[in-house]
């Protein structure tokens, strides 16, 4: 399927613990360090192929700063552009990128997310101890590392108007989809390619605004996944729930809360795609999301209001 947008490129991640944040997404997580301007550190999963896919920023908060997705060409990053522009939704225009990649257009939905397009980027050179044995392969790994970027999730008070952004800004087509029985979406997962998901939009319980649910790496392999449970749980890092398996789009799940509280996920999607071109999407109801996740385990309720930055109590 072809789209002026190629795939998720990157997700700036605010931590106000950046030194702790930083070691738990180096040491424990098992990313790597691609570079360090002192404000900000530049992260990639082994065979992410661009410089970095989560920016690290030092922060006085938590949450998200920005998502970047890659054009698929100049020109449908200019075609992209004028849709945006033409679409009502809130500009912030063209910024000069930063060491990883150039020149963006930055945009932002009405819940306070921000995003931004570009195309040229900063390839990844892996060296010396870095280099890959496999000349495929974007550089070593060790341990139960995961291996690319996979997605995100938003939170915001209304789905079906963050479908509409979606949908009008990136050319995402929706995969599946939670269908409220007061009428409203409950959570919709979006593609601009022929993966099953690469962000997802719940709707928010915590009052907040322009808030983080996780950010998410993909594994080889489910075992890598359990692997990390006993890694995390060494390590002692929260482990909100899991490891099982998603109903919602099948993925095998690991979630925990890195020390600045963001959430972040590990997770194993097999060999699924979406590969058919008029794909319908699926719809899961209220009473089909109570029989709780695919073997059984129930949704805990941190997963539905735990998010960042967090919300100050009354």
């Amino acid at each position: 399927m072809t789209s002026d947008i190629a795939h998720l490129g990157h997700v700036e991640l605010l931590t106000d613990m950046f030194d702790e944040s930083l070691d738990f997404f180096t040491r424990v997580y098992g990313l790597k360090l691609s570079g360090d301007d002192g404000t900000s550190a530049y992260l990639r999963a082994w065979d992410d192929y661009e410089f970095h896919t989560l920016k690290l920023t030092r922060s006085h908060r938590t949450g998200v700063a920005h998502v970047g997705y890659r054009a698929s060409s100049p020109e449908g990053l200019e075609r992209r552009v004028a849709a945006i522009a033409a679409s009502g939704y809130t500009t912030h225009g063209w910024v000069e990128g930063d060491v990883a990649h150039g020149r963006a257009f930055r945009f932002e939905d009405p819940f306070g997310h921000v995003f931004e397009i570009y195309y040229d980027t900063r390839w990844f050179r892996g060296q010396d101890a870095d280099a890959p044995a496999l000349k495929n392969t974007a550089s070593a790994f060790t341990g139960a590392a995961p291996r690319r970027i996979d997605h995100l999730n938003l939170l915001a008070e209304d789905v079906t108007e963050f479908r509409r952004f979606m949908e009008t800004c990136l050319g995402s087509r929706v995969t599946e989809l939670i269908q409220l029985d007061n009428g409203r979406i409950g959570g919709c997962w979006f593609t601009v390619n022929n993966k099953t998901y690469d962000l997802a939009c719940t709707e928010e319980h915590g009052r907040g605004n322009g808030r983080l649910h996780h950010v998410t790496y993909a594994t080889d392999q489910r075992e890598d996944i359990l692997r990390a449970a006993d890694i995390f749980l060494q390590n002692g890092v929260h482990i909100e729930t899991g490891p099982h398996k998603h109903a919602i789009q099948g993925t095998f799940f690991l979630y925990a809360w890195e020390p600045a509280g963001n959430r972040v996920e590990l997770a194993n999607a097999g060999a699924r795609l979406i590969l058919a071109p008029d794909w319908k999407p699926i719809v899961w109801t209220e009473a089909d999301r109570k029989k709780g996740q695919a073997w059984g385990l129930k949704t805990i309720e941190t997963f539905h209001t735990h998010g960042t930055p967090p919300v100050k109590e009354d």
